[in-house]
Parts: C-alpha cells; structure tokens; sequence
C-alpha cells in the first residue's frame, strides 16, 4: 500500500463519499473505488460499507483510521523535518479547540502566526471537549485546546487560567450590595445548563458544591445559554473568556467559593509533534500564558 492509498482511504472516510473525495484528491471515481478496494483486498477485509446515500465506515474502518492517520501524520513530520533542516519553515498545522477559544483567540492566532511563519497553514477544527480529544487521540488534529478537566489520560500543559463568573439577567436584584453570588444565593434560582461534554468544569463546580440546580432548559453551545439567561429563563455559569463581546445585556459576578477552568494544550506525544506543530504549540504558550 502506498501514502496515496492511505490518503485515499482518509479523505473518503472524511467526506463520506467516493465523489466527494475524487473532487478533493483530483482524482476519477473510479480511481478512487479501484484503490479502496486494493486496499481492502490486500488488508482482508471490508473498510467501507457502500450504500446510495454514501459509504460509512464499518467496524474494521474504524480501527484502521487512527493508523492510517499516523502513518500521514509521520510522513508529514518527515516532510517538515527535512525541510526544517534546510533552514526552511513550512508544513501544515491541524488545531482542534472548542467554541470560545476559536472565536476568542484563533483568529488572532492564524494572523500573528502568519506574520512570522507565511509558509505554515493552519487547519483548524472546532468542536466539544469530546469532540477535540477524539481528533486529538485519532492523530485527526496535531494537538488541541482542552481544559485540563475534560483531558482524561491525554498529555496535557496547562497555560491559561479563566475564571468563571455567574451571569443574570440584567434587571436580576441581588438581596445585598455583595459583588458577588453565594452558593446560597444561586441554589434559589433556576439554571440554563448546557451539556457536560461543552462545559465540565461548571459541572464540576456544581458537584463540588453540592449544587443541586433546578434546570429547566438544557442548551448546546455558549451563546444559546447567555440569550435563555438574557431573556429571564434563569441565570447559569459561564468562563470569562465566553462573556467577551456578548451582544446580550446582563450582569456578571463573581463567585463565593471562586472557581476557574484551566485551558492547555493537549496532543498525543507532545516530544514527537512535528516541526510546524511544534512551533505553533509554542507560539500559543508564549502569547497567552498566564499561570
């Protein structure tokens, strides 16, 4: 099997489609199907089930997927070594990161990267705390933001500390002059609560407080959960990092006992990422390292 098959096998398994995948690769449909099933022929077993809506892949698929993505993920590693030996920074880049880091630092990210490494690329993948540990543990991404308490067993370098604050509509009266909310206080109130999977450190928090939260509206992302709060549906708990720029109006305090979520950088084998991986994970710590 050679790096085509394997690039073959990834782009179809990604695109869901043997078309798809030949726009992408520049390559006939028919090519395409004649290496899937080389590949499948040479391996001894099925990698695609082929249906009219498209193929998926089947549970053989599925396990050879991380393989195949290390092998291209080696080859890109060599590439970029080589060309780092001559003196030379080039390569691509695949960064997982969840919604508020990629609207809050991303952008800023690619464009002061640029500035320094033009020849670089950076392909950027958003998505849940599940989501980026899946891309991070399947060699889909080069490494990915985390909190440090969604990272499971994967490496992770803490880097950033973001503290996490109690956000009520804007007409909210508090009982005292306090600038901040109690855990009393907030057990009185109903709560806009979003899927552990996007936000486990307010989970976290809850539990460890033995907050039992009257949640009567369950939300996916972050915005979603500021407009419910906005519009009087109850109050939640949001990282300041999500509070930036928010086009709703409310009221924001901190927390008695306080709390924060700690953002780092998890990949795989952070002493083996290549070249431009590694240049990038260190240009991140050094602009946005706080702890």
């Amino acid at each position: 099997m050679t790096l085509l098959t394997y690039q073959v096998f990834k782009t179809v398994a990604e695109a869901g489609s043997f078309h798809k995948a030949a726009e992408i690769l520049g390559l006939t449909p028919s090519a395409i199907s004649h290496s899937i099933s080389s590949m499948e022929g040479e391996l001894g077993f099925s990698l695609l089930t082929r249906s009219k809506s498209g193929v998926t892949l089947t549970n053989y698929g599925e396990h050879v997927l991380p393989y195949v993505n290390a092998v291209l993920n080696a080859d890109e590693s060599f590439k970029q070594a080589v060309a780092e030996f001559n003196g030379l920074k080039q390569g691509k880049v695949k960064l997982g990161c969840f919604s508020s880091v990629c609207t809050n630092w991303v952008p800023e990210i690619i464009q002061s990267f640029r500035e320094e490494y033009p020849a670089i690329r950076i392909e950027v993948f958003q998505g849940t705390y599940d989501d980026v540990a899946y891309w991070v543990k399947n060699g889909i991404v080069d490494f990915g933001f985390l909190s440090v308490s969604s990272a499971g067993d994967l490496p992770i370098e803490p880097f950033y500390r973001d503290p996490l604050l109690c956000i009520v509509p804007a007409d909210f009266q508090k009982d005292d002059d306090k600038n901040y909310m109690t855990i009393e206080e907030m057990s009185k109130h109903q709560f806009v609560v979003q899927r552990e999977s996007t936000d486990a450190d307010i989970q976290n928090y809850l539990k460890q407080n033995h907050l039992d939260v009257q949640a009567g509206y369950h939300v996916v992302d972050d915005l979603s959960t500021i407009a419910m709060v906005a519009s009087g549906f109850g109050i939640c708990i949001m990282p300041e990092m999500v509070m930036k720029d928010i086009p709703y109006e409310v009221k924001r305090y901190k927390m008695k006992p306080d709390a924060s979520r700690v953002i780092g950088m998890a990949a795989l084998s952070p002493e083996f990422m290549a070249p431009a991986a590694r240049t990038l994970y260190r240009h991140i710590v050094k602009r946005y390292k706080n702890i």
